[in-house]
């Protein structure tokens, strides 16, 4: 700060601030391009591990093969001397590409060797906090509430332009020095044993009272203060903050600065409350929460039917009907009104004349300052409904439409019964606030539930069908997809020569549509394998192959060659984990096959190992959805499904469904589970 020392300040270094916020990144390269240091938020922003990053090619490491011209030109750019700032994608270590925003420069170590500097944050992340510090920037800035922050030593560390205006003082001339030093016509005794009172408690004073002159008047005026301890988020104390107000003419201003915190109370509840989950019909819900009873009485949320239902956007026009569905209805306090909205989940069609088609079809706010008969048929889904409306008290009303990324999505119905006052301009700005924030929330649960269906229907779709009876095998088999995004699990199985039956779960790393698209050709390939009758050794390096050749992907297997007639089978494992054996002796084990390298990392040779199969032995073989857990080692879950196939009674089939019931109600994780029980 201006005009005093921070050397003892250790909350500078606490902890939570703007850098622990971006998770800036540090990454250094030598003249070759290699990776020399890799700073832990490195691993954090792009998942590799120093170890595994330091010495690697960074264009071979985190730049895709498409990009990977544009990064060298860069990199020769800012090694000749230049500087580079800007937004370059970089792949993640699970295959994703991720945006990421750049600071470069060129260093130069003992010898004059040049090495590139780059300081990097993911750029969707540099992008929020540009957007929210722009927003509090603004509304600290417009607001006619004079804002001071200090420091714990009392001393002035930033003004708003209202208090400058109050002070009569520039920012500048306040910067470092306490209250008395520059403001000394005030009651500063006062103000400063109140200041050290609410840093020394953490409870806040409201509307103190001080009167004084400052350098913008030479008359007494009156001034309304209020102080507030600031704390990060581990509850270390940064300063004070304090809010004052001209309060010569009280009432008028005391009005305005009551809606403002309102205002910004509303605004902050939306930012923590809208959007926690990426469920369509949950984010409505917090919508309609958040807008009462601060900004209405009553509000209801419609989204297009197309949206709800197809995950598309269309277009209204002014002279035709749309459909709506109901998704989220709420009340301040308990009213008859509540039944007057359409029912949650229920398709509603509305004519042109209608306030809601009207919003969406011209994609702007409607307000309606008073709402006489002739507007509340306007209103009202039906006479019925417009009754209760009126009897309820309903006298204001105010639809806003969710535009997210140019496209309408739904409306937000307002309505103002008990509170008197009817909307104006400034609910308006800030109902319009509040559904921009809903509608990006909606927009991307939409977009991901789409993608969502569309992954699992491809998913689906690339499974073999239920295994039908091979010989002297019984065979159970699930797929569970992941509550929230559908992933790359497969299992197979494939009828062989001479009575063998194979068997494959494999695992694809990543997640969405692109994983799911990768195993298929993954299990197609595999089948087509198969029929070649190679050994898993040699069907696991076939598969290595073609994953290679499949660009930025991994994939891990495990594929095995029963023979019941034997009595033996042969496994190979590619990086997966190990299959349960359940031996007719009542003994379990998990099979340590020889490890193998996931598909796709190439150059390693897949080893295979023979296991009897006795009649009666019960084979599990899974993906790491089934028994992982993220608060829990991998060796619990293994542990457990090792106890439950022991104590295992009835069919594979209800064993199947008993796994997954307790190992896995609610997946995070896509699962795949083969069991197969050998036949006398």
């Amino acid at each position: 700060m201006h005009g005093y020392s921070t050397e003892d300040d250790d909350v500078t270094a606490a902890p939570g601030g703007l850098l622990d916020l971006l998770r800036v990144a540090a990454v250094v390269l030598d003249s070759e391009g290699r990776i020399v240091l890799w700073s832990p938020e490195s691993e954090q922003l792009l998942g590799y591990r120093a170890d595994e990053a330091l010495g690697q090619r960074a264009d071979h490491l985190l730049v895709s093969p498409d990009n990977r011209l544009r990064g060298r030109e860069l990199f020769a750019q800012v090694r000749s001397g230049d500087r580079w700032a800007g937004v370059f994608p970089l792949q993640h270590r699970d295959g994703t590409e991720r945006p990421v925003e750049f600071r470069t420069m060129r260093l130069r170590d003992g010898q004059g060797s040049p090495h590139l500097l780059g300081l990097a944050a993911d750029a969707r992340t540099v992008r929020r906090v540009e957007r929210d510090l722009a927003l509090s920037h603004s509304l600290v800035d417009q607001t006619p509430v004079g804002i001071a922050v200090f420091d714990n030593d009392l001393r002035w560390v930033g003004v708003n332009p209202a208090l400058e205006r109050i002070n009569g003082l520039p920012e500048e001339a306040l910067l470092g020095r306490r209250v008395g030093e520059v403001l000394p016509d005030l009651d500063v005794d006062a103000i400063e044993s109140r200041m050290r009172l609410v840093l020394a408690s953490g409870k806040s004073l409201l509307d103190q009272q001080t009167v004084g002159r400052t350098a913008a008047h030479t008359e007494e005026r009156a001034y309304s203060e209020s102080y507030h301890r600031i704390e990060d988020a581990d509850g270390r104390v940064l300063g004070l903050a304090m809010a004052i107000i001209d309060v010569t003419e009280r009432q008028q201003a005391a009005t305005e600065v009551a809606q403002a915190r309102e205002r910004l109370s509303v605004i902050a509840d939306a930012a923590v409350r809208i959007g926690t989950t990426l469920d369509l019909h949950q984010t409505a819900r917090e919508l309609a929460d958040v807008a009462v009873p601060q900004l209405a009485d009553l509000a209801a949320v419609d989204v297009l039917e197309a949206v709800v239902a197809h995950g598309t956007t269309t277009a209204v026009t002014p002279d035709s009907y749309a459909e709506f569905r109901a998704l989220a209805v709420a009340a301040g306090y308990l009213t008859d009104a509540i039944h007057a909205a359409d029912p949650v989940g229920e398709l509603a069609a509305y004519s042109p004349t209608r306030i809601i088609t009207q919003c969406v079809s011209e994609a702007r706010p409607v307000l309606v300052e008073r709402v006489d008969s002739a507007m509340m048929r306007r209103i009202a889904r039906d006479s019925h409904a417009a009754q209760t409306l009126r009897t309820a008290g309903v006298h204001s009303y105010l639809a806003v439409p969710l535009v997210a990324r140019g496209e309408v999505l739904g409306t937000l119905s307002l309505y103002r019964t008990v509170n008197s006052r009817a909307f104006d301009e400034q609910d308006r700005i800030l109902a319009t606030e509040l559904a921009a924030r809903a509608a990006i929330c909606v927009d991307n649960a939409r977009l991901y539930g789409r993608e969502r269906i569309a992954a699992l229907t491809l998913q689906r779709s690339l499974l073999p069908p239920s295994p039908v009876g091979h010989e002297r095998l019984d065979i159970a088999a699930r797929y569970l997809p992941a509550l929230s995004e559908v992933g790359g699990d497969w299992y197979d199985v494939l009828p062989l020569s001479r009575g063998r039956t194979g068997l494959i779960v494999g695992d694809v790393m990543g997640k969405g549509v692109q994983a799911a698209a990768v195993m298929g050709q993954l299990s197609t390939a595999t089948r087509a394998l198969a029929r070649l009758d190679p050994s898993p050794a040699e069907l696991l390096g076939h598969l290595d192959d073609i994953t290679g050749s499949l660009g930025e992907t991994i994939a891990t297997c495990v594929y095995a060659v029963c023979d019941p007639v034997k009595g033996t089978c042969a496994l190979s494992s590619a990086g997966h984990l190990p299959p349960v054996l359940v031996r007719p002796d009542g003994t379990a084990e998990l099979l340590e096959v020889p490890g193998g390298v996931p598909l796709g990392v190439g150059g390693v040779p897949f080893g295979t190992m023979e296991q009897e199969l006795p009649s009666g032995s019960l084979l599990a073989l899974y993906t790491d959805g089934l028994v992982e857990n993220r608060t829990k080692p991998i060796d619990t879950g293994l542990d457990t499904l090792t106890r439950l196939l022991l104590r295992a009674q009835g069919s594979l089939e209800a064993t199947s469904d008993m796994l997954l019931s307790t190992l896995r109600p609610e997946p995070d994780d896509d699962v795949a589970l083969l069991l197969v029980r050998t036949l006398g």
